[in-house]
């Protein structure tokens, strides 16, 4: 099995991956088309990797295009699952967008920027005066219905398997971990919450990502995915993470080598 990594740190527990730096790609063309999978390419290099090499990339095509921004993203899951998709509105950020929001939505609402993740990006709209300034800094507005919760629910996917699943409470507005929120795991997780996550996953065929979920009155509701997330939540989980991305790509049995070359 060749595999060829563009992220080093992402697959530190793969054995036996030779890195390419993403610049050089072209300058290592003839190994790039012998590969069996050319692991984490950054968002520019999947075109050229996949429609023109023809080659297996991981993460899937999918987890790309649709975890590419919240716009691609909602518009998807909207189309897949809307009764599991918080009430969101995406217009512009000209007096025709902001209008649209006065007229139809009250305060509070949450605001996001369309290419954001860890928590940033994402307002807590109070008032007009929020809105104004939110949309002179986006191009496009992003606006979902504030969700009465006070924690939210990380589910971890790769490969084909959930490899964590977690809460994360904030003492504010953010539950993220970045952001200061704290991990809880003594609190049980929904099945069907998992169950939403899963088989969403498999549908899209989203093979590498983290699943923010809220809950309400029982009923989950997928917030967004992230395609690149981090890993900090629980113990091990790192190790649970390269386990399940190596038992995807090798099968269950991978060689023993850890070796990996480095290529300038």
């Amino acid at each position: 099995m060749k595999l060829i990594t563009f992220d080093p740190f992402r697959t530190l527990g793969t054995p036996g991956v030779r890195y390419i730096k993403p610049e050089h790609m072209n300058q290592h063309r003839e190994e790039l088309a012998g590969a069996d999978w050319l692991l984490f390419p950054a968002y520019w290099q999947i075109n050229s990797l996949h429609y023109v090499l023809k080659k297996r990339i991981f993460p899937s095509l999918s987890s790309y295009h649709l975890g590419h921004d919240k716009v691609e993203m909602t518009r998807a899951l909207q189309t897949a699952c809307p009764e599991h998709v918080p009430e969101t509105l995406i217009t512009s950020s000209d007096s025709y967008g902001i209008s649209q929001i006065l007229d139809l939505w009250n305060f509070p609402f949450v605001a996001k920027s369309v290419k954001s993740s860890q928590g940033m990006g994402v307002y807590l709209i109070e008032n007009r005066q929020q809105l104004m300034d939110y949309a002179e800094r986006e191009s496009v507005l992003y606006v979902q219905k504030l969700l009465p919760i006070v924690r939210d629910l990380r589910v971890v996917v790769v490969g084909d398997e959930i490899v964590a699943s977690y809460w994360r409470e904030g003492s504010g507005f953010l539950n993220n971990v970045s952001q200061g929120g704290r991990v809880r795991t003594d609190l049980p997780v929904p099945d069907n919450a998992l169950s939403l996550v899963s088989g969403l996953a498999r549908y899209l065929d989203i093979n590498h990502a983290g699943f923010d979920v809220a809950v309400v009155d029982g009923h989950p509701y997928i917030l967004e995915f992230n395609r690149l997330f981090g890993n900090t939540g629980i113990p091990d989980l790192p190790k649970a993470i390269a386990a399940a991305m190596n038992r995807y790509l090798l099968g269950p049995e991978p060689p023993s080598s850890s070796d990996t070359s480095v290529s300038a």
